[in-house]
């Protein structure tokens, strides 16, 4: 499957514009750490594209949230082990991260979130405005962006990361789409 192909899928299958742009999001910091680990970036970008894929079809029973989305992958012809990633990216299954990809993908999914929400808060509110410093200080303050679960994003520690080398190179991939991402 090609990038375009897996793009046109995402915005056949979630109408949420700002889920889009996190899905899309996830897809260049994964990209990025497919780079870091000399892993395939297609591969890699394509499980970050997809990982939230299938939202609308879940969102009144989110407890299938992933499942679907992983059976969803295997239906388009991807891999077993994207469609893993998928799988236990929702940490709800306790289902085994056990490859490097889902551990990336676990870590990726709620920094992304931490890191917009920085920018937002910005006087700026442009992904250029900020630095990683500046993401790290927000990452300790607890009451922001709860919803970017700061033991998922310390998972990084599972791919021999430390937080600043993280979230440096999430950072970085998304300042690179910085106008695909609207920031």
């Amino acid at each position: 499957m090609t990038r375009e192909e897996a793009l046109e899928l995402v915005k056949e299958n979630v109408s949420n514009k700002n889920l889009v742009k996190h899905m899309i999001a996830a897809e260049a910091v994964m990209r990025r750490l497919a780079r870091h680990f000399g892993e395939d970036e297609e591969k890699w970008g394509l499980t970050g594209l997809l990982h939230d894929v299938d939202f609308d079809r879940v969102k009144d029973d989110l407890s299938k949230h992933s499942l679907v989305g992983g059976q969803m992958a295997r239906e388009w012809g991807l891999d077993e082990e994207v469609a893993h990633a998928i799988e236990a990216h929702n940490e709800e299954h306790g289902i085994e991260r056990n490859t490097l990809l889902s551990k990336a993908m676990f870590a990726v999914d709620p920094l992304t979130g931490l890191i917009v929400a920085s920018a937002l808060i910005h006087p700026e509110k442009k992904l250029s405005a900020i630095d990683t410093q500046f993401v790290i200080n927000r990452f300790y303050e607890k009451s922001f962006a709860r919803g970017a679960s700061r033991e998922k994003i310390a998972t990084c520690s599972e791919l021999n990361l430390t937080l600043e080398e993280f979230v440096s190179m999430a950072l970085e991939a998304m300042q690179e789409i910085h106008k695909e991402l609207g920031l």
